[in-house]
């Protein structure tokens, strides 16, 4: 069986578990080693049991328990070249565990596949990542500032995608941020705003997604309320109707299990 658990997801910090059988793969680390300790033992893991820690980009909202997780385990952390470098000059003790992925190149983790691919963000080597494994595929795409190709070729297919609904734009343009920080969300190299997500959830979906979870969301700008109706009604416009749900923002989600199309027609 093949499942995505969600550990947080927002400003505050970012963590996600991809399982495949005996094969766990964590994505980021953005909550401090002690709460992806604690959630893992909610699953019956440790951190022993991780077989590679991916990481999107170099926001501490996304790499805050690197450092503890490094001194701790063995397993590989892995990350775009620029990522990389940025981490080892940035935190202590990182030089020689971190390996390099290449952009768009799929590389061979047990019985899964991971592909990392190009984001826009203000975050030198910024990525997401496809994750697939026999039973079906996961796609990750949060902190960017549009759709970049490479994520629309990468993600086409994907079985579940964790998708980026970060702000409701008028709720952004209207509220206390500074001119310099709603100018940084709204730009190029932000973040996606609901409508985007919406668009590109109609895309995922007319490909072949069942499930879509909106992650990221901004606690200030978005609702979990507003990110699933705009979402929705790009959706029902469509005539489509996957399954839909808001990644709990600082608690351990329920499981979130992966199943092909093929799988499914099968039934």
């Amino acid at each position: 069986m093949t499942t995505v658990h969600t550990f947080a997801s927002g400003s505050s910090g970012n963590a996600l578990l991809f399982s495949c059988g005996t094969t766990h793969i964590l994505v980021d680390a953005g909550i401090s080693c002690r709460r992806i300790s604690t959630a893992l033992k909610d699953l019956g893991l440790s951190l022993g049991d991780l077989d590679a820690l991916l990481i999107t980009h170099t926001h501490t909202d996304h790499t805050a328990g690197l450092a503890t997780m490094a001194r701790h385990t063995a397993f590989p952390l892995l990350a775009s070249p620029r990522t990389c470098r940025t981490l080892e000059a940035r935190i202590d003790g990182l030089r020689g565990r971190l390996r390099e992925l290449s952009m768009l190149e799929p590389l061979s983790l047990g019985p899964c596949t991971v592909t990392p691919f190009p984001t826009s963000h203000d975050a030198p080597g910024s990525c997401g990542f496809r994750l697939d494994s026999p039973e079906g595929s996961a796609g990750i795409l949060t902190d960017t500032g549009f759709v970049t190709e490479e994520a629309r070729q990468v993600l086409s297919g994907v079985d579940l995608a964790v998708l980026e609904a970060n702000h409701d734009v008028e709720t952004l343009r209207s509220g206390p941020y500074p001119y310099y920080l709603k100018s940084r969300i709204l730009g190029a190299e932000g973040h996606l705003c609901n409508e985007d997500a919406a668009r590109f959830a109609v895309e995922l979906v007319r490909q072949g997604a069942s499930e879509l979870i909106l992650a990221h969301l901004s606690r200030e700008n978005n609702t979990p309320a507003k990110a699933l109706s705009a979402v929705e009604r790009a959706l029902s416009a469509a005539a489509l109707a996957p399954v839909l749900s808001v990644a709990p923002r600082d608690t351990l989600s329920g499981a979130h299990i992966i199943t092909s199309r093929e799988a499914l027609c099968r039934k």
